[in-house]
């Protein structure tokens, strides 16, 4: 069976090579005569792995020596209960809600204290990213906390919040490892691997060493960042195989040139298509331009039936996963890492050919 353009927003499309390399090593992994996912976690050979990992994640974002780097068990939603039963001393947060996600995870921390969403656009859909220079932020607020790119509605922040001094945490999950990050703006970077770096199961999380150590009481022992760093990880059997992955592509990207030359090939993947819908009479794409992602790119035609239309054929031409999400409808393409310009030629050419025959 042929392999598609898979333009799914998460669990996401992976580099074929490291898939194919993955595949090749299956059943034997560097002589050892297992596969990694039977390997014990305790064993030298993923210590290694794991090493490995580590190093070349820090190596591409750049993280300084007092930052942690924690591979956890779970996604988004185990992260949103993380952060304020690691950070909420004083219990208050504040929020940016731009998006399901953050206001998912503001929700969350409303169950351990006082928070509350200094900024918004959920006035408009979530078609914008809020003015985030002068917060209302409380002076005695333990954190401020943004989603850096909003898969579902296909903004982005181009500029990092003023956290006027506080802590500030994001979530990059679907933006990860997509260009250069400046780790030391942020007290807690992290992100769902699922969307842009590996299998999904798993989280990363950049955590600065002052932060760790004084959750709330009665926190549980896997809900501490400190139950990771005090480990390496390695406290109880890790999602050993999300790992090797991860790795895996941590080093793809490190041959394609690293961030920087990542970044490049990203926008200019985002640009063929958002050009295609600047001209198109029968596409729109409803973010403000400046707010645009460069990951997950929406668009819609106007009319319902005609989006289901689209996506099905789409499907058919091997254009896999183009349907919005079911809180907005319309159409979403996820143009992550490892989503080949030639995948986003086909979509566009497909576009076009769709729309001669609708509009």
């Amino acid at each position: 069976m042929a392999r598609v353009f898979n333009f799914s927003a998460g669990p996401a499309v992976l580099p074929e090579e490291v898939l194919r390399e993955a595949a090749e090593e299956m059943l034997d992994y560097k002589g050892t005569g297992m596969s990694v996912m039977e390997m014990s976690h305790r064993s030298k050979m993923f210590q290694d792995i794991l090493d490995d990992a580590e190093q070349d994640f820090r190596e591409l974002l750049g993280v300084p020596a007092n930052y942690k780097v924690l591979f956890i068990q779970g996604g988004g939603h185990v992260q949103f209960a993380m952060v304020p039963l690691n950070l909420m001393k004083n219990r208050k947060a504040e929020y940016i809600v731009t998006g399901q996600w953050a206001k998912k995870a503001m929700q969350e921390a409303a169950l351990y204290g006082d928070v509350r969403a200094v900024a918004s656009s959920e006035d408009k859909v979530y078609s914008y990213i809020p003015d985030c220079t002068d917060l209302p932020i409380r002076e005695d607020a333990d954190y401020l906390y943004f989603c850096k790119n909003n898969t579902i509605y296909g903004t982005v922040f181009h500029e990092t919040p003023n956290a006027k001094g506080k802590t500030l945490v994001a979530d990059v999950s679907s933006c990860f490892l997509s260009a250069p990050e400046k780790v030391t703006d942020y007290g807690i970077l992290w992100g769902g691997v699922q969307k842009n770096v590996g299998p999904a199961g798993m989280a990363i999380a950049v955590v600065r060493e002052d932060l760790i150590g004084d959750c709330l009481p009665g926190t549980p022992t896997m809900l501490r960042y400190e139950t990771y760093a005090a480990h390496g990880s390695l406290y109880n059997t890790p999602p050993c195989y999300n790992i090797y992955i991860c790795g895996k592509v941590f080093r793809w990207i490190k041959e394609i040139g690293g961030l920087t030359a990542m970044q490049k090939r990203n926008e200019e993947k985002a640009a063929l298509l958002y050009d295609f819908l600047d001209q198109s009479k029968l596409f729109s794409n409803p973010v403000r331009r400046e707010d645009r992602s460069v990951m997950n790119v929406t668009f819609v035609t106007g009319n319902e039936e005609l989006d289901k239309k689209f996506v099905a054929e789409a499907k058919a031409a091997g254009l896999e996963n183009l349907k919005g999400h079911r809180t907005v409808g319309g159409m979403r393409a996820s143009l992550y890492n490892a989503m080949p310009k030639e995948g986003v030629q086909r979509l566009v050419d497909f576009m076009a050919a769709f729309e001669k025959r609708e509009a």
